[in-house]
This record gives structure tokens, sequence and C-alpha cells, in this order.
């Protein structure tokens, strides 16, 4: 029996805007189950998408990591710098038959029966041959039938028929952008992540990277996915709900991440330095204690002052 790879776990922050409350549980949730497994943990800036980016956003959402003292192991990973490795991965499944171009235009699928993360199911257009006439916009992995089945740390057993469900999925956009999906398994293959620890609002996209994976024939990392903060009107905190950047008050914020992680720290450290924070919350991290939801309400907010 070949020996377990030593931990790695990553955060991988979409540099459209600074990090809020809910990114910050995110990177502490992940953190600590790297620490407390003594790995490793590294950062990767997801800026592929490039018309998303925010001008500065990265470098403020690593000064933010740093103000927590959330340090990674290694340098900063740019997406935006690997397009090399995401070619050669769609090339590979070219070469196994795996992906087909696809002439669809959003209009075109807009009225098809949605997915479970909310966007059109592809209904199979052009898996067979493009129309004559026209040229393939995007490319495609071809999605076979049949249930992926995982087991998620934190949110138990959880299936999904990626065929049925969500249909051929896209890996290179009509932008000439690669997916999310594609460099997101593409990263963490090459970087040996062995636990993704993330938010549950993208639990639904595991299974296409679980079959991503297995179409590539790299490794597939565990999963922890953590609850998501919400609202007060249910809807989660984003960049696009132009959520409150943290790093006002660091040490209420910390104070807030760990006790929304149902790690609540001891009132004699609610305001003592970062560093003497974590390492209680390293010493004192349980999986058991997170909450077994998707979603949760932040029931004391920070204070902003």
């Amino acid at each position: 029996m070949s020996a377990r790879p030593p931990y790695c776990g990553r955060f991988a922050p979409s540099p459209s805007g600074p990090l809020h409350f809910g990114s910050l549980v995110a990177a502490l949730g992940s953190w600590l189950a790297a620490r407390a497994a003594c790995g490793t943990w590294l950062v990767r800036m997801e800026d592929i998408d490039t018309p998303r980016n925010a001008p500065g956003a990265a470098d403020a959402i690593l000064r933010q990591l740093e103000s927590f003292g959330l340090e990674w192991d290694a340098a900063v990973q740019w997406q935006s710098r690997r397009v090399d490795a995401y070619a050669a991965a769609l090339a590979q499944l070219r070469a196994g038959g795996r992906v087909f171009g696809c002439a669809c235009t959003r209009r075109e699928i807009a009225d098809s029966q949605l997915a479970a993360d909310g966007t059109p199911r592809y209904p199979g257009t052009c898996r067979d041959g493009i129309a004559a006439g026209r040229a393939p916009r995007a490319w495609r992995l071809r999605v076979d039938p049949g249930t992926v089945c995982f087991d998620d740390r934190l949110q138990g057993r959880l299936y999904q028929d990626v065929a049925a469900e969500v249909g051929d999925f896209v890996l290179l956009r009509a932008d000439g952008i690669y997916a999310y999906q594609l460099a997101c398994v593409v990263d963490d293959a090459a970087s040996g992540v062995t636990e993704v620890v993330r938010g549950a609002d993208l639990l639904d996209s595991t299974p296409r990277q679980i079959v991503l994976a297995r179409a590539l024939g790299v490794a597939e990392p565990a999963y922890l996915h953590l609850p998501v903060v919400l609202d007060d009107s249910g809807a989660k905190l984003s960049k696009q709900t132009l959520a409150a950047p943290v790093g006002r008050d660091v040490a209420a914020e910390l104070a807030a991440a760990l006790n929304f992680l149902g790690h609540a720290p001891p009132p004699a450290l609610h305001a003592a330095a970062p560093a003497e924070v974590l390492a209680w919350a390293r010493a004192n991290w349980k999986p058991a204690r997170l909450p077994r939801t998707r979603g949760l309400r932040l029931e004391c907010p920070p204070s902003a002052n």
C-alpha cells in the first residue's frame, strides 16, 4: 500500500473585490484544517476570468490574509499565468475524444432545464456534431451517464448524476477563457492538494470536478464544505451584494469567524493578537464542532468600527 501524501490545503479567492466575512470564514477554516494536520497551506488567485477582476483586489486580499495572520507556505499561484497548463489538459481530453465543439449561444440554451447551481442544463444539441454552416464557439466535456458519489467530511454522503442534472459542461468558453471547473481541477492536481476546504456554495461544482479529475487521470482530493455565511435576509454574503470588507477590527472579526465555525475562543482572547488567537484555534480545532449545514446566519456581526 502506498503511503498517504502529506496534507495540502488551499484557499483560492477570486479577485473581484476584497475579502468579506464569508471569505474570511472559508480562508480560516481551510488554514486551520491544514495547520491541524501539520500540512501545507497554499493561496491561489483565481484570476482567470479577467473581466471579473477588480483593479487592486488581488493585492488587497493578500494584505487582508496577512493582517489576520493567515500565512501561506509557497509562492502565490496565479491562474492567469497558467493558461498553457489548461490548454494541455484540454488537448489531452480532445485526443481522448472526451470533448466536443459547441456552437450554441447562451440564448439558445437559456430555456433549458436548470442545473443544480441554477444555470441552464445543456441539452446536448452539438454532442453528435455541429449543424452545417455553424462553427464551434466553446468546448464541452462529454459527460457519461452515471451517478457520482462522494463523502464530504462535513456535509456527508452526496450524489449527483452530472449527465442528467448538468449535462456536458463548458471547459473553454466562447470568449476564449478557460472555465473555472477545468482550471480548478488542473491546479489542485498540479499543487498536490489533498483536501479542498471551501464554502458550501461550491458544493454543486464538486461532482463536475470529480468527473473531470477522472477524465484527466489525476488524483481526487477529499472535500469539506463549510457553511456559507448568510445575511439577515437569508442571502449569502458576497461581493456582488456589496458585503463589507474585513480588516477594520481584526480581533473582533477573527473571534466572530471562529465562533461561526463552532470554535468560540475564550473571552480573554477576544482582543488578543491574531497569532495568539490562531495558536489557540489550531490547538483546539475539531471538525466535529463545525455546524453541519450549508448555510448559517451570522447572529452577532463583528464590529465595523
